[in-house]
């Protein structure tokens, strides 16, 4: 690893690499009284690195260009006194009261133009000039004062950018706006034609006549509402990069980064897009409660870490229980706060931190679970937490180390997601997440060990592409995915797949569109479900929301099963096309997790990485590989084993035991908890 890069997984002196662990701290919501008590309750819990200032601009600026770095000062001083390292933030996140009451044109405005005001956080605009000059002299101010100090290990650029502004229809984004577009476009008759003006009397004579698509009377243009989204995460990407560019003239050996959301509500930023901006990943990841939570965190942990390119990445929040803002939020069970995050390490995290280090007594949050709660150390938590530290110091040893990678991929693109999903479509029921984690959760129910990838990654040397609901595909994608069968590679993908282009236009002659001539198949129109109906395959499998009427089979195409009731009876619904060595199988029904085990058991004979894993147990475990650079010796290769049961397993696995809720009875066998994850090193 390069040393500036990755300053953040070493210690003040840049020595031997270790685990990080902690939190966003936020000293300014108590007494100075109680930091001596909090410095000394995380060196009990083995915390190593904070976040500081990410909320604080209205304290470190209380008025416009005067500044209070005293309490900062002290702070930073006092955890590095400690042994405890800084990832500092440029404090931009949320503007003080100052700014917007003397500068109201800051504020963002919604979609049908209501104004976004004080009083909760991130009320401004990411085109906004007059935001954007005083977020950038604070960052310049904290980077002239705190560049050279010790404890300063990274940069935290802003706080979650877009996840509550990524949207703003005021009359600076439509300014923006255009801009963009001429820049993407050029002219104004390559727009009217991505956009299909025609329809509806929309042709655009002047740039000036183009809006943000705010409120109108019905359905607004979809391929001015596509446009409108890259333009927003653009839009926040340009605000990252310009602060980026202060920290770097000023600091350029201290590391940058952002906190992105690649499983929360912003999901209409494309990260994939983003990652050239930073120096490392880091990810923020909220658990969903229930059966569904653990695959899901392992799918979100897995994308992110292929987002990183296999580089260790931060995972920058997490929460050690309740979070506060679903409309029911229970604790997390006992062992789940070091099943998750180690599940995090397994997929390459290198820092495992909280939202937040000390509950807090006031404020939106107060009820969101902390590392030191309300309750105070003599708690679950707590005890939970300081149990937590002494494992990962005990997994030392990994840190640097790379994801193994799998020999299956599953492709999660983000433009499928937002425009699958729009308003006008044959049914609003559908979700390309839910599709897409589907698919992931049947290979983790197979136990075979797979791979999440963005889209424009580089997936050709996978064995096996499952690519659910790729709806969105421009003529450069249609050509990689043949040319990837072509080679001998086995493609899956599903229905509403390979409908419209990079501008949200039909592909024309029948869909599948850009997938017609590889999958050997045309389908004459969808078939959507509505609230519980269902239709039955041939197979016994029941979909339920989608089905779609296939109306040409061509010769070397295998029909894997049919549709057994229905007006679609008799008519094809698996598919599989073999092209040399290669496949190409498409499913036209919303078949669900049971659904997608049972193609791609059809699909296992003759293809070795749709192979179980002796160590998943037939899916009641999962297992993820870490593997040290360099020549392989003792330790040079970690496994994971994740439990994904409410029972005791007993897994096969020689190795030393590193870390984990499990125990060795016997030196061929490892038992894990209930929810539990162990840690094996092996030669």
């Amino acid at each position: 690893m390069d040393d500036a890069t990755y300053r953040w997984v070493k210690d003040g002196t840049l020595g031997p690499g270790r685990l990080r662990y902690g939190a966003d701290y936020n000293p300014e919501q108590w007494p100075r009284e109680v930091w001596d008590d909090d410095v000394q309750r995380m060196r009990e819990a083995g915390v190593n690195i904070v976040s500081l200032g990410i909320f604080s601009w209205a304290l470190l600026e209380p008025r416009p260009g005067e500044y209070d770095f005293g309490w900062l000062d002290e702070i930073i001083d006092l955890l590095h006194e400690n042994g405890i390292d800084v990832d500092l933030a440029t404090a931009t996140a949320s503007p003080p009261p100052w700014l917007a009451h003397r500068h109201p044109e800051i504020l963002p405005q919604t979609i049908d133009g209501t104004t976004l005001w004080p009083g909760a956080r991130q009320h401004w605009r990411p085109t906004s000039p007059v935001f954007r000059e005083h977020a950038l002299r604070l960052t310049r101010a904290l980077a002239e004062r705190y560049g050279d100090h010790p404890a300063i290990v990274a940069w935290h650029i802003s706080n979650e950018l877009g996840c509550h502004n990524l949207y703003d229809f005021s009359d600076d984004a439509a300014r923006a706006f255009r801009v963009w577009l001429q820049e993407r476009y050029e002219t104004l008759d390559a727009l009217n034609d991505a956009w299909g003006t025609a329809f509806w009397s929309q042709h655009y004579g002047a740039w000036d006549e183009i809006l943000p698509p705010r409120t109108a009377p019905t359905q607004r243009n979809p391929g001015q509402q596509l446009d409108f989204e890259r333009f927003s995460s653009d839009a926040v990407r340009d605000h990252l990069r310009a602060e980026n560019a202060v920290l770097a003239e000023l600091t350029p050996g201290i590391p940058r980064t952002t906190n992105f959301m690649v499983a929360q509500n912003v999901r209409d930023i494309d990260y994939a897009s983003w990652v050239d901006d930073v120096d490392f990943v880091s990810n923020d990841h909220y658990l969903r409660p229930g059966e569904l939570g653990r695959d899901d965190l392992s799918f979100w942990a897995n994308l992110t870490g292929n987002l990183a390119g296999g580089r260790p990445w931060f995972l920058m929040e997490h929460a050690t229980s309740a979070v506060n803002w679903r409309p029911v939020n229970p604790p997390k069970r006992p062992g789940e706060l070091q099943r998750d995050a180690l599940t995090h390490v397994g997929h390459g995290a290198d820092a495992v931190c909280y939202f937040q280090w000390r509950q807090s007594r006031a404020g939106g949050e107060r009820y969101h679970s902390a590392m030191l709660p309300h309750a105070g150390a003599d708690s679950r938590v707590f005890r939970d937490v300081v149990g937590l530290g002494e494992q990962l110091g005990a997994l030392a040893p990994i840190t640097g180390s790379r994801r193994e990678k799998a020999r299956v991929a599953v492709v999660f693109d983000y433009e499928s997601w937002w425009v699958s999903g729009r308003d006008s479509h044959p049914s609003e029921a559908p979700a390309y997440d839910a599709e897409t984690l589907a698919w992931y959760r049947a290979l983790l129910d197979l136990g075979v060990r797979a791979d999440v990838v963005p889209v424009g990654a580089d997936w050709s040397a996978y064995e096996v592409v499952v690519a659910p609901m790729l709806h969105v595909v421009p003529t450069a994608l249609r050509e990689r995915l043949e040319a990837y069968v072509s080679g001998g590679g086995q493609l899956v993908t599903t229905w509403f797949s390979g409908v419209v282009d990079e501008n949200d236009r039909v592909w024309l002659g029948g869909y599948p569109g850009a997938f017609r001539d590889l999958l050997g198949l045309t389908i004459e129109e969808f078939v959507p479900l509505l609230a519980g109906e269902s239709a039955e395959l041939s197979n016994g499998l029941v979909a339920t929301e989608w089905t779609e009427r296939i109306v040409r089979v061509d010769d070397d195409v295998e029909v894997l099963a049919t549709y057994a009731d229905t007006d679609l009876a008799g008519g094809a619904a698996i598919t599989r096309r073999t092209v040399g060595s290669g496949s190409a199988t498409y499913v036209s029904a919303a078949v669900g997790r049971e659904g997608a085990a049972w193609v791609l058991r059809a699909l296992a004979d003759g293809v070795p990485a749709l192979a179980a894993d002796p160590l998943a147990l037939d899916g009641r475990a999962e297992v993820i590989v870490r593997v040290a650079a360099g020549a392989p010796g003792a330790g040079a290769r970690f496994t994971f084993v994740a439990n994904r049961t409410d029972d005791e397993l007993t897994v096969p696995a020689a190795g030393a035991l590193l870390a984990g809720a499990g125990e060795r009875r016997d030196t061929a066998s490892v038992v894990v908890a209930p929810r539990g994850v162990v840690v094996i090193a092996q030669d």
